[in-house]
C-alpha cells in the first residue's frame, strides 16, 4: 500500500523559507516519478512541482519557479521542497503526490 507523510509546513512571514519533506513507502520510489500540489483555501488542487524517477528532470508552475526548489533522495525513499522567498498567495495545504495519490498534506501558512 502507498504511504506518504509530508512534514516541514508551519507559519512563516513573506519572505521567509520552508523545508517540506514527504517520506514514501509501499512502492519502489526509485522508479517513479513525484509531485508536489497545494490546496489553498477556497481553491481547487494546483500542481507546483514535478521531479522524474533519476531526480535529474525538475518541472515547476510559473508562479514558483525560481522561488521553489524540488529534490529527492531515492536511499532514503524521500522528497524535499524547499520554498524560498515566500509570499502570502503561498499559503495553501501541501502535498506530495504518485500517481493519484496523495498524502495527508502539511500547512503552509505564510502571514505577518
Amino acid at each position: 500500500e502507498v504511504h506518504l507523510v509530508e512534514s516541514g509546513g508551519g507559519l512563516v512571514q513573506p519572505g521567509g523559507s520552508l523545508r517540506l519533506s514527504c517520506a514514501a513507502s509501499g512502492f519502489d520510489f526509485s522508479f517513479y516519478t513525484m509531485n508536489w500540489v497545494r490546496q489553498a483555501p477556497g481553491k481547487g488542487l494546483e500542481w507546483v512541482s514535478g521531479i522524474n524517477a533519476g531526480g535529474d528532470t525538475t518541472t515547476y508552475t510559473p508562479s514558483v519557479k525560481g522561488r521553489f526548489t524540488i529534490a529527492r533522495d531515492n536511499a532514503k525513499n524521500t522528497l524535499y521542497l524547499v520554498l524560498n522567498t515566500l509570499k502570502t498567495e503561498d499559503t495553501a495545504m501541501y502535498y506530495c503526490s504518485v500517481g493519484d495519490t496523495r498524502g495527508q498534506g502539511t500547512q503552509v501558512t505564510v502571514s505577518s
